[in-house]
């Protein structure tokens, strides 16, 4: 019976407290949201494009009032970003590209 008794000690138990972060840390959250629209521009893929947007929407949402004051970006402008990298994947369905060789047809005429 004694051998099941508890034997840890309360008093001797230190909580965990988690350490104050420094303002020299990156933020990847808010990398991912600058650089996503970019690749999503330059690749035209538009799963990287709405991936960018809810990075984007995410960071401007969590924004501190720290990250407010140091960023040299505010998190709205990283939203637009997105929202033009989305407007630049979706444009080719609107806007079809032109043929190569200036529109010349292709196929010769037919003499008469």
């Amino acid at each position: 019976m004694a051998a099941k008794k508890d034997m840890r000690r309360l008093d001797l138990a230190i909580p965990y407290i988690d350490p104050p972060k420094t303002k020299d840390e990156t933020d990847m959250t808010g990398t991912m949201s600058s650089t996503l629209p970019m690749a999503a521009m330059f690749t035209r893929n538009r799963m990287i494009g709405w991936v960018s947007f809810v990075f984007a929407l995410q960071s401007w949402l969590g924004e501190t009032p720290d990250q407010k004051e140091t960023a040299s970006t505010p998190g709205y402008m990283s939203v637009m970003m997105s929202l033009m990298a989305l407007v630049v994947t979706y444009f080719p369905i609107f806007m079809p590209p032109t043929p190569a060789g200036g529109g010349a047809a292709t196929t010769p005429t037919p003499s008469p």
